[in-house]
């Protein structure tokens, strides 16, 4: 019986021990996106409307501005607020979407609105 009990308590103790830590691995760095390699952000609006001509809509809130560009693929909005000391305004978020409100990646998007300027 007395060797029972030592089992069951190795095992017990066993139990409450700690896993080994695993050393991370080191992963290699994800790869950017083709568009985020050339980022939309941070421009002007002066330099959206150079890029991809003039706007379907424009709209106006305060000191933030949204412009919108389309073409027959998709539909591209542009918030832009003012930035830094000088408050010139900066674009911070760009959304892209099909005409139906579909969902279109930045970089399937961007050629067609190109196309169309």
């Amino acid at each position: 019986m007395r060797r029972y009990l030592i089992l069951a308590l190795a095992l017990l103790v066993a139990g409450c021990a700690t896993r080994p830590q695993q050393v991370p691995t080191q992963q290699p760095a994800p790869q950017p996106e083709p568009a985020r390699q050339n980022s939309l952000l941070g421009l002007s609006p002066q330099e959206m409307v150079s890029r991809y001509g003039t706007p379907a809509l424009q709209i106006r809130e305060g000191s933030s501005l949204k412009l919108q560009f389309r073409s027959r693929r998709c539909v591209m909005d542009a918030y832009f607020y003012p930035s830094g000391s000088s408050g010139s305004l900066k674009s911070t978020h760009i959304d892209t979407r099909l005409p139906s409100g579909g969902d279109i990646t930045q970089a399937a998007c961007l050629p067609s609105l190109r196309d169309s300027s």
